[in-house]
């Protein structure tokens, strides 16, 4: 039996239950169960059709649920609706319950939580990695979030800036290479921007595409991390880069800017140099000002410090590096790749190694490890 197929089909079979009434809390509890019993029934009596078999027992499981604990009105209108056994709908409805999921009920940052956590797979420490924030705070919002909608009818889909959210961090997640999560977040914001057809949602379609393009050049064949300026940029997807700066440019024609916009601009510069070399560090600056003034978050004043240090040279970056706390993740490696830059080669070792010890991904602490052992182990060091 095909798992990965199975869970791939929860999402949607998740949005009906919640589009026909249960609550959200319910209708996952009633999914969990239905895949259950896939897991025990499908190996030796496959279904033809796969998500109809899903819906029809979550359904039925969601009602056995219902009947012993809600009042006898609200039964009689759930039995009334429920649907005959039979072929699901072909209708994709995870894009919908993503909408159902940044209800107004919800903080954004509870709603990208609950998202993240029962349509985009991702466990409770890869969460709470995207939010720099730990585990234990994490849990405890998912929780809080779930207790917040429970018994509340999702029918008041929220905000499109939260689901941009949502897809944004499943993208990035995806992308770390723990889950591969990137192809389906593009998709679904490929459905978004026609739904929207809103300049952000085109911004972060764009985005997508300009760094899902130099994925295969972003390891070596063994794993080992390779970073922007190393990459064999022949190995660069051109048909995604092309698509990408495509839609970007009718975006901006738009002239209604947002960081998801400024974001891809920044993408499509790197994308557009033949060489390193040839980067237009100055004109990356540029638009890392205009995302400055659009979400002044650390992380991406931390970025435009790098941008300074090319443009303006490793002095006037390690400025710029200054003016954010030390504590901030991936800080020290900044401050490392600077300091190597201005020849400082002694300190720029010891932040190496610091930013290692610090580093959550294996890919990322192996390189941050060999930059440090390269320096050390320099002729004459």
């Amino acid at each position: 039996m095909d798992e990965a197929r199975l869970r791939g089909l929860t999402p949607s079979v998740l949005a009906i239950l919640v589009r026909r009434g249960a609550d959200f809390a319910a209708a996952e509890d009633a999914v969990q169960d239905a895949l259950l019993e896939a897991l025990r029934v499908w190996p030796t009596d496959p279904p033809r059709d796969a998500k109809g078999w899903l819906l029809t027992v979550a359904w039925r499981r969601f009602l056995d649920a219902a009947r012993s604990e809600t009042a006898r009105r609200r039964r009689e209108e759930l039995l009334q609706g429920e649907p005959a056994p039979g072929r699901a709908p072909a209708m994709d409805d995870t894009l919908h319950l993503y909408f159902l999921c940044a209800h107004p009920a919800l903080s954004p940052s509870s709603a990208v939580a609950l998202t993240l956590r029962a349509v985009g797979g991702l466990t409770t420490r890869q969460i709470a990695r995207a939010y720099l924030v730990p585990e234990a705070t994490m849990a405890q919002r998912i929780s809080r979030a779930k207790r917040t909608v429970a018994g509340v009818r999702l029918d008041r889909p929220g905000d499109a800036a939260t689901v941009l959210r949502v897809l944004y961090l499943v993208f990035n997640e995806g992308y770390s290479g723990e889950l591969d999560l990137a192809a389906e977040a593009i998709r679904l914001t490929r459905r978004l921007h026609v739904a929207l057809d809103h300049p952000e949602s085109a911004g972060l379609l764009a985005l997508m595409l300009l760094h899902h393009a130099r994925r295969s050049a972003r390891t070596t064949p063994e794993g080992a991390l390779v970073p922007l300026a190393e990459q064999d940029r022949r190995r660069w997807d051109t048909g995604a880069i092309a698509e990408g700066i495509a839609i970007l440019r009718a975006a901006l024609a738009r002239d209604r800017l947002g960081e998801y916009q400024a974001q891809a601009a920044i993408a499509a510069l790197h994308a557009d140099a033949p060489r390193a070399e040839e980067t237009d560090w100055v004109q990356i600056v540029e638009w890392y000002d205009e995302l400055v003034r659009l979400n002044r978050s650390p992380v991406v004043r931390l970025n435009r410090a790098v941008a300074v240090g090319e443009a303006d040279g490793p002095g006037a970056g390690l400025v710029a590096l200054a003016e954010l706390e030390e504590s901030l993740p991936r800080h020290s490696a900044v401050a490392a790749h600077l300091h190597e830059r201005a020849g400082d080669l002694d300190t720029a070792a010891r932040l190496y190694a610091e930013a290692a010890r610090k580093a959550t991904n294996l890919a990322e602490r192996e390189h941050l490890t060999r930059r440090a052992a390269r320096l050390r182990h320099r002729p004459g060091s």
